[in-house]
Parts: C-alpha cells; structure tokens; sequence
C-alpha cells in the first residue's frame, strides 16, 4: 500500500512541475532591434519580471553573436556587483546601467563600431527561479554622415532656395512690367480719345456760326 501512495505521489507531482515551472520562471524583456550610428553610445535596455522577490543570488549574463554566426562572445556579468570583460571587443567598452531593486539589468555599450553588428543576449536567474526566457537584441550599427556630405547637402540645398527665390523675384518683376506696360498704353488710348472727343467739340462750335 505505501509503494503504490508513493508511486502515485511521485505521479501527482511529475504532472505538476511544468505548471510549478512556468510559475517559477523568469521573464526578460528587451527591444527587438536597436539602430545606432558609429561612433556613439548606445544603452542596451533589459529587465526581467520573476515570481520570486530579489535574490542577493541574482545573475546577469551578456553575450553577443556577431552576424557571421561565429562563437558567442561574453560581453558583461553580474552576481552581486558588475563584472566588466577582461578581454575581448568589449573591453573597457560596456558599463553598468541596470537597478536589480527595479528589476532592470541594462547596460552601455561605448564607442559603436561596424564590427558591433549582431545579436546582444540578456539572461536573468534570481533563485529559486533558475529558467526563463533569454532576451535578444539585434544591434546595427549605421555609418554616420561625414562633414563633407553635411556641407555638400547644405550648399545644395541652399543653391536650390536662392534659384527658387531668383526665379520668383523675376516673375514678379516681369508681372509689374507688363502691368505699366498696360497701364500706360491704356493711359495713351484715354488721352487719344480725349483730344479727339476735344477736337471734335471745338469743330463743332466753329461750324455753329457759320450755319446761322
């Protein structure tokens, strides 16, 4: 009788690890993909959500997988205090910028390079939630515009508003020209009329007598 409640006991909770799992597991959060331009600094966002309050055993691990799919590379830890890279790429490269009381494990990563094209991990443990999701964010790092292309793009499109303007002025100039041009012939034609209309009175008086 005791074998067959152990065996049935042992039954019992075999069905319920993986609920008890998913409850005890950790949850990390990060963006999908971030976009930087060379030369910058750019903080990699992480936090986590666990079922378990804040363990002093809590751990962060970094690493990164560069695009050509090669070996993953450690790039940050944390177990009680940031643990910096003592070699590799990001070397005196990446900081701390996380609060584990605020369940946040980000960090920075300084001076961007092309070579920083990848795939950034964040994976949390906080005891006795040892399993969880692994956060991924994918890094590409753009190639900023020279001072050359700023000045080019500058002049150019200040070329284009000063032609605009020379085109605009013209028209107008051109407009008001037409305008006294018109206005003038009209004068003209108004005149003409007049010392004709004036002509044509004085003939008129002068004929009057004569007809008496």
């Amino acid at each position: 009788m005791r074998g067959r409640a152990w065996a049935g006991a042992v039954l019992v909770l075999g069905a319920q690890l993986p609920a008890l799992w998913l409850a005890a597991a950790v949850e990390v959060y990060t963006s999908e993909e971030v976009v930087a331009v060379n030369g910058t600094n750019q903080r990699l966002k992480c936090t986590f959500s666990s079922s378990s309050p804040v363990s002093p055993q809590l751990s962060v691990t970094w690493n990164f997988q560069p695009e050509d799919l090669s070996s993953h590379e450690p790039v940050f830890y944390y177990l009680k205090e940031p643990y910096k890279p003592p070699s590799g790429r990001f070397k005196d490269r990446v900081t701390w910028d996380g609060n584990v009381e605020r369940k946040d494990v980000s960090i920075i990563i300084w001076n961007l390079q092309p070579t920083d094209n990848g795939t950034f991990t964040c994976q949390v443990t906080n005891w006795p939630d040892v399993y969880g999701s692994i956060g991924e964010v994918r890094l590409r790092v753009v190639q900023k515009v020279s001072f050359s292309e700023i000045h080019f793009l500058a002049v150019a499109v200040g070329s284009a508003s000063v032609l605009m303007i020379v085109v605009v002025l013209a028209v107008i100039i051109c407009r008001q020209r037409r305008q006294k041009a018109q206005d003038k012939r009209t004068g003209a034609s108004d005149t003409e009329l007049k010392e004709k209309e004036s002509l044509k009175m004085r003939e008129e008086k002068e004929a009057s007598p004569l007809e008496d």
